[in-house]
């Protein structure tokens, strides 16, 4: 794209002093930095994806309501981690991180296995056990 077609479309940065840093082709044919305060396609697409993460997060509230999952899948939804990422921080095999998603396993979880899930997601340990959902 040459620089001066570069979008300059309403999104998250219109509002605010940001640009988006991209690259386009300058006069002379080589590649450069340009500045773009938005790009519709690009804020329609993560609009789309942001709506379905929140779907997620309410299907996932759901399912720990009916006690189907932990409280350690509502956390984990929120802070757009996966069980590797989560095993990662708490130092736990992944198929006991899959475990403990699970109510029942949860339930029965030690206060030191349970700390390392509440340090990893970043609240109280009151906070894992009653999430504000």
């Amino acid at each position: 794209m040459k620089k001066e077609d570069v979008p300059q479309d309403e999104s998250c940065f219109s509002h605010t002093n940001m640009k988006e840093v991209v690259y386009a082709v300058d006069k002379d044919g080589k590649y450069g930095k340009a500045l773009s305060s938005g790009w519709d396609a690009k804020t329609i697409a993560l609009n789309e994806s942001l709506e379905l993460i929140e779907e997620q997060l309410r299907e996932t509230i759901q399912k720990i309501k009916q006690g189907e999952l932990s409280p350690i899948a509502y956390y984990m939804e929120l802070q757009r981690m996966d069980v590797v990422v989560l095993s990662g921080y708490v130092g736990l095999w992944q198929w006991r991180v899959k475990r403990h998603l699970k109510a029942k396993t949860f339930k029965k979880l030690s206060e030191k296995i349970l700390k390392k899930y509440a340090e990893a997601f970043e609240v109280s340990l009151e906070e894992l056990k009653n999430p504000k959902i």
